[in-house]
């Protein structure tokens, strides 16, 4: 009997996330008010982590501090892309110790913050990639 196994590419994919749309909507368009729980995906345990992170993440304005800061630095021959600004992302909650539903942050942060700055996250450049679960 062979058995083959298949994993997962690590790394972001807005496919991954478990957030429903109708949760997603509600947050694109409600208030920061920076309570972390706030952040789909984000429970106690990601909490703890973040807050014991170097430097600590208490609130939801640091979360989005954070990530703007991995927009860059660009120089004059190259920009940092939407899929290579939501690894980075994806890989600094990782380091911190976020176990689950890193995906779902990830979408979550990067949505919101498109409603302040267009043009910083596009779905669509995903599209052409394959359906996977949220990774754990």
């Amino acid at each position: 009997i062979k058995l083959y196994f298949t994993t997962m590419a690590e790394g972001y994919d807005p496919k991954r996330s478990r957030v429903s749309d109708d949760t997603m909507q509600l947050w694109r368009v409600s208030p920061v008010n920076g309570d972390l729980s706030e952040v789909p995906g984000i429970g106690p345990a990601a909490i703890k982590k973040l807050a014991e992170a170097d430097p600590p993440i208490t609130n939801t304005y640091q979360l989005f501090g954070k990530f703007l800061m991995l927009k860059g630095p660009d120089s004059d021959e190259r920009k940092v892309t939407c899929l290579e600004h939501t690894e980075r992302f994806w890989y600094y909650l990782k380091q911190r110790g976020i176990t689950a539903h890193r995906s779902a942050i990830v979408k979550a942060i990067a949505e919101k913050a498109a409603t302040f700055f267009a043009g910083i996250y596009d779905e669509t450049e995903w599209d052409d990639e394959d359906d996977d679960e949220d990774d754990e």
